[in-house]
């Protein structure tokens, strides 16, 4: 199945056109972990924030399947 990560806040949407064959939900929300991480430290490098964006995880219908907040998150 193929999906797709759009990154989307209150305000911009940054939508992906060309989305990953994945084989399942968790294998797309697998990926889209290592995308959010990738995304995290390359926003410290350059003093950044993703705060308030999230990561949509849309199937080929364009239906969001899954949100994944972009927020760091506290331990």
């Amino acid at each position: 199945m193929r999906c797709y990560f759009h990154l989307v806040n209150s305000h911009e949407e940054i939508l992906d056109d060309q989305g990953i064959e994945v084989s399942d939900l968790e294998d797309a929300k697998a990926q889209a972990l290592v995308a959010i991480e990738d995304l995290r430290e390359e926003a410290i490098e350059v003093g950044a924030s993703w705060h308030g964006w999230r990561l949509d995880i849309v199937g080929p219908s364009g239906r969001v399947l899954l949100s994944i907040p972009l927020d760091p998150t506290v331990h």
